[in-house]
């Protein structure tokens, strides 16, 4: 498997803000080589190697039934039993992508479950794609080739400008609402970004601000982001309507979540979130009950120094 060696803490800003913003849909390839319960396992053996692809969905329609595999395909040939129907052999049990997920999620899923390939589904539940790890890696370069050529457009020693003091930015966060999963902290880094933060300070803010929305889409009942500028720091708020923490010193705990499984099925519930926010912040604070929780996170602005390339790691 081609590994994918971005993560979602020290990657560039110009990468962490694409794989924010990019959704799987954006990402996957839609054109599919499909097979019925009834195509046999030497049909299915020639599809591949027609098309140059390791594994092949089993579909009624649209809806997805299972999956044959390569690793299938030798197994069949090794045991005799290549001419039998997919419907007998193929992986039933999978574990799927849905297409508004951000390309974060999908980033998460192959370092998890080191698969070649997962299918995408649509909120009907329909099949309408599959990703690998050269999906994102080749949509990726081709998104930061663009994003190159506007930074090189840039000017060294920018400042901060005034314009930010007093600024608040508050953003509406609903449970469980994946598809605008990862708006929130977009915004945040566009306005840094736009008034001359340095690479270092937008970064940071970057993580601070996504950790906080995902936990408020994943975890709570739905709550709000806010952003406060001052003259020297962005001071990001995270206000839930609950559940509440039961145990803070837990949560603040990397690897400790509550996550069910269906959340953790997603890609999340890694237990990092919150231990994240806090390592990214220069003051962080957090109290929670019952009726629901605030994070406060501040981050000190930093003027931009040096070039743009070097700072984002591009050179």
């Amino acid at each position: 498997m081609q590994e994918i060696p971005i993560n979602t803490y020290n990657s560039p800003t110009v990468i962490l803000e694409l794989i924010y913003r990019l959704k799987i849909k954006d990402v996957m390839t839609e054109a599919l080589t499909t097979a019925t319960l009834k195509t046999t396992l030497r049909e299915i053996q020639v599809m591949m190697r027609e098309q140059s692809i390791t594994g092949v969905p089993i579909v009624q329609g649209r809806r997805l039934l299972g999956i044959v595999s390569m690793d299938d395909i030798i197994k069949a040939l090794d045991f005799g039993y290549i001419n039998e129907t997919a419907e007998k052999h193929m992986t039933r049990n999978l574990i799927v992508l849905e297409d508004d997920m951000p390309v974060s999620f999908a980033i998460s899923y192959f370092d998890r479950f080191r698969f070649h390939r997962f299918p995408v589904l649509n909120k009907s539940k329909e099949l309408v794609g599959m990703i690998t790890s050269r999906d994102i890696t080749s949509t990726l370069l081709v998104e930061i080739n663009r994003e190159i050529e506007e930074l090189e457009k840039r000017t060294n020693n920018v400042k901060l400008s005034d314009d930010l003091t007093g600024e608040v930015q508050t953003y509406s966060i609903l449970k469980h609402d994946f598809e605008n999963a990862g708006y929130a902290s977009t915004q945040i880094k566009k306005r840094l970004k736009k008034s001359g933060a340095s690479p270092h300070t937008i970064r940071r803010a970057a993580v601070a601000a996504y950790e906080l929305e995902m936990n408020l889409v994943v975890h709570s009942d739905g709550g709000e982001i806010i952003a406060e500028y001052t003259p020297d720091a962005i001071v990001i708020t995270s206000r839930d309507s609950g559940p509440g923490i039961p145990d803070i010193d837990k949560a603040m705990t990397k690897g400790w979540s509550t996550a069910n499984e269906w959340i953790r099925s997603l890609g999340f519930g890694a237990g990092m979130g919150l231990p994240n926010v806090k390592s990214v912040s220069d003051s962080f604070s957090i109290q929670s009950d019952e009726s629901g929780t605030v994070v406060v996170s501040t981050i000190k602005l930093e003027p931009q120094q040096a070039s743009v390339k070097e700072d984002d790691g591009i050179k």
